[in-house]
Parts: structure tokens; C-alpha cells; sequence
């Protein structure tokens, strides 16, 4: 570690307590995500009048569910894409919807999309069954071996399904970050199989010139912000920024900090409240790419994550030695000032999640006595950052209310009683909230219940 005379490191004396930036523009935070949502639907009822454009008539049971799975099918293959494009890495939804929303979305429309897909497969192949007036196995046979395309969409319904199977929670909790990670890449094959079959037998597809176009601009499309967004733009910073690990640093229990140093930082434009995927170019971490948090704002030099021990990945990061090579994707989050629209502002957070409100506590405009930081921890030596923060307060006249104790010592430590105490006013104010699953759900529910709007409570999980 490089040091000076008053035992900072160089990283620290780079920083400082800087003049928190302007109030961003009062644009509503929720206009983004409605608008999106918007588009999205829309686009599901322009492939609805689709169908309807191409449909005189319906008659009899077979057509009734042979048009069914014309409908599931077109469905599903709108969506496909559009799951794939919530995950490119758009700048504009990343910092406009927020990562853990659009993850939300993804997993919500995996769901759906994997219904609508079975139901295809079923219904066409019996309402084919039922109009040739032959056996469902017999049908099956003849779809997959002489239909075009149908191999290929065979295997990647295939592919689709494990996805799905290894997408379910129960499976995830079992399985490591990095195992999900990457057998969750297998979707993208999927999309790609499925992808000519649309063309050769959807029926609504064939005969409609306009309708192929804008189906092959979607998907298209999408592949090329999957190329551009994770992979060129990824690339190029890669090579301008060149980021090394400067220092990794002990903040406590399981805890280090690392330190990155580049070139030209501040051209990330990376915010307090952000985080980026780290990819460390060691062995045993080359192959992975994890989100972490920064735990302060960043420099022309330097660059700051802090981990805990929560797993394979984030404990071989303590045993990161300096100079190591690293990648690094974003910056990513909503979980910014740019959510705030309250004068005041309560920082809430517990563990590790303290992590992003550290940064957020050091740059977040407000005037003296409007930023309050209450910090939950179990023991006091499981506390980060303490004399960071103290100090952080003292220069920017902000309060700061730590909540030690385990559970079954204090009881519930964060009602909404409790957290009336710590903050009189807190109807009154904005909470962005960080920390444990379970602590951010109770957290939720009694800020709700002390009368905080759901609109002014901001948190992001990374939960996968």
C-alpha cells in the first residue's frame, strides 16, 4: 500500500469532502419506466392487430386452437427479444428504470414467456391433430422432422425450458453467481434457434412483408445492442480507461475495500449510488463478472468497491493483489440524487449495504440538518466507514443514528415507531434504502406505515 505522512493512503489523499453537485432537473422518476412500459405494451397489441388483420374467420375446434397457438406463438416471439433487450445494458434504462427493476421485469417476463411458448407447442399440435384428423404423437413427429426450422426450434424450446428450470428460485439458491450467470447466457441461442422457424411457418409472418421487416429489425436489432452495449463498448473502455487494482484495504469483519486506478475516470460519469460489473483478470476470477457498489464517488484516479465475504467470488477478491488487470462494465443503477425529490433525505441501510450510501452520504445535495444517515448493524466492530462518516457529517451539518444490537437483544430495531424517534419529520422526507432482503422488506413496510409515500422510497437489490 502506498502511504503518507498522516497514514492515508494515496487513494485518500486524492479525495476529500467535495460541494455535493446541483439538484438534478425535476424530471418524475417514474416517467421513464411508464413510458417503456408503455411502448412495451403497445407493441404486444400492434402483434395482436396482427393476427386480427390476418383472421376472416374462425370455425371449428381445431381452428379454434390452431389460431390460439398462432396467438401464444406471436406473443412469445415478440417478447423474446424484448427480454434479451432489457438485459443489453442500455444506458438510458440502466440509469432511467434502474438495474434491479429491469431485472424484475426480466424474471416477471421470463415467466410469462415460457406459458406462452408451452401453450403454443400444445395448442398448435393438437389443433393441427384435430384438423388432419390424426393422433397428437403422430402430429408431433410430422411438425419437428418435416416442418422447416423445426429442429432447431424443437432444441432451442429445449434450451429454453433448462433455462427456465435453472431460472427458478428454488434451483438459484442452490448454485453459485457465476454458474447462473453463465448458463443464463444459453438464452440468447434459444432466441437465435427459434428465430427462423417464425418466418418459415408463422403463417401471420409469411404473408405480411411489413410485418417481416419490422420483425427482423427487432431482433436484429437486439443482437446488435447485445454487441454493442456488452461487448464493444465494454471493449473500448477496457482499453481507455486501463484499471488496476491499486490497494485492497480491510474495512472489517469479512470486509475490504478495493481500489481501482485508471486513466481519465471522471469520463465514467459514474454517480454516487452506482455500481459496476467487475471482471478481475486473475486466475480464478477471469471468467467471472460481479456487481459491486461504489463506496465513494469516484476521481480523475481512482475508483473505490467494498465487499464482503458473501460467497466463492467475493472472498478470493481479499486476496487480490495490486496491479492485477480489471474490467470493468457500467456504470449501472438508478439508485441516484436523480431519484430524490424531497428537500430532506434519510439514508437507510444495514450490513454491507452501506456500501452505496456511503457515497450517496458524501455527495447528495442537501443544507444542513436535511440529511439524516440511520446504519443498523449487529455488533459495533461490524460498522464501516465510522470515522468516514463522522466526519462526513460534521462537514455538511448532517445527523447520523447507529442501531447496534442483535435481535434477539433489541427486538425489531426498525419500526416505524423506532424510526420516528430517529427522525421526527420522516413523512416529510426521501429514503433511500440499502441493505439485507429481509431488512429492506420490513424497512419498506414500516416506512409505509410512518406515513412515507412508496413513490420516495428508493432501493435497488442485486439479488439474482
Amino acid at each position: 500500500m502506498t502511504t503518507v505522512a498522516d497514514g492515508r493512503s494515496a487513494y485518500d489523499q486524492s479525495t476529500g469532502h467535495r460541494r455535493p453537485s446541483a439538484p438534478p432537473p425535476a424530471v418524475p422518476p417514474e416517467a421513464l419506466p411508464a413510458a417503456v412500459l408503455t411502448l412495451i405494451w403497445a407493441g404486444a397489441a400492434a402483434v395482436l392487430g396482427l393476427w386480427w388483420v390476418n383472421t376472416s374467420t374462425v370455425s371449428g375446434t381445431g381452428a379454434w386452437l390452431t389460431d390460439a397457438g398462432r396467438i401464444t406463438g406471436l406473443l412469445a416471439g415478440y417478447a423474446a427479444p424484448l427480454l434479451v433487450l432489457l438485459m443489453a445494458r442500455l444506458p438510458f434504462l440502466e440509469r432511467g428504470v434502474g438495474a434491479d427493476r429491469l431485472t424484475r421485469w426480466h424474471a416477471m417476463g421470463g415467466r410469462y414467456m415460457v406459458g406462452l411458448v408451452l401453450a403454443h407447442v400444445v395448442l398448435i399440435i393438437w389443433g393441427y391433430a384435430l384438423t388432419g384428423g390424426k393422433g397428437l404423437m403422430s402430429e408431433t413427429v410430422d411438425i419437428v422432422f418435416n416442418y422447416p426450422d423445426m429442429l432447431k426450434a424443437t432444441f432451442g424450446t429445449l434450451l429454453l425450458l433448462g433455462v427456465a428450470a435453472v431460472s427458478a428460485r428454488a434451483a438459484r439458491r442452490r448454485m453459485r453467481y457465476e454458474t447462473w450467470y453463465y448458463l443464463h447466457l444459453a438464452t440468447y441461442l434459444s432466441v437465435a434457434l427459434g428465430f427462423a422457424h417464425q418466418l418459415s411457418n408463422g403463417a401471420d409472418l409469411v404473408s405480411q412483408p411489413l410485418a417481416r421487416v419490422a420483425w427482423y429489425g427487432l431482433y436484429l436489432g437486439t443482437f446488435a445492442a447485445i454487441g454493442w452495449y456488452r461487448l464493444f463498448v465494454p471493449f473500448l473502455a477496457d482499453r481507455r480507461h486501463r484499471l488496476t487494482v491499486a490497494e485492497v484495504r480491510p474495512e472489517g469483519p469479512g470486509t475490504v475495500s478495493v481500489i481501482l486506478t485508471g486513466r481519465r475516470l471522471d469520463k465514467l460519469k459514474a454517480e454516487s449510488g452506482q455500481f459496476f460489473r467487475l471482471q478481475f483478470l486473475t486466475p480464478g476470477l477471469r471468467w467471472a463478472s460481479n456487481p459491486y457498489s461504489l463506496s465513494a464517488p469516484v476521481t480523475s484516479r481512482y475508483m473505490r468497491f467494498t465487499v464482503k465475504d458473501l460467497g466463492g467470488h467475493s472472498a478470493a477478491v481479499a486476496r487480490l493483489r495490486p496491479g492485477t488487470r480489471v474490467r470493468a462494465e457500467g456504470p449501472y443503477g438508478a439508485f441516484t440524487a436523480a431519484r430524490r425529490r424531497s428537500r430532506k433525505v434519510l439514508l437507510l441501510g444495514a450490513g454491507v449495504g452501506i456500501t452505496p450510501l456511503r457515497a450517496l452520504f458524501e455527495t447528495l445535495p442537501a443544507s444542513p440538518g436535511d440529511l439524516t444517515l440511520v446504519y443498523r448493524a449487529s455488533r459495533p466492530e461490524d460498522l464501516l466507514f465510522r470515522s468516514e462518516l463522522e466526519a462526513i457529517a460534521t462537514a455538511r451539518g448532517a445527523r447520523i443514528h447507529y442501531v447496534i444490537g442483535a435481535r434477539r437483544d433489541v427486538g425489531e430495531p426498525l419500526t416505524s415507531d423506532n424510526l420516528k424517534r430517529y427522525v421526527p419529520d420522516l413523512a416529510q422526507h426521501d429514503v433511500f434504502l440499502c441493505g439485507p432482503d429481509a431488512m429492506t422488506a420490513s424497512a419498506v413496510s414500516a416506512l409505509r406505515a410512518a406515513g412515507v409515500p412508496r413513490r420516495r422510497i428508493h432501493h435497488e437489490s442485486f439479488t439474482f
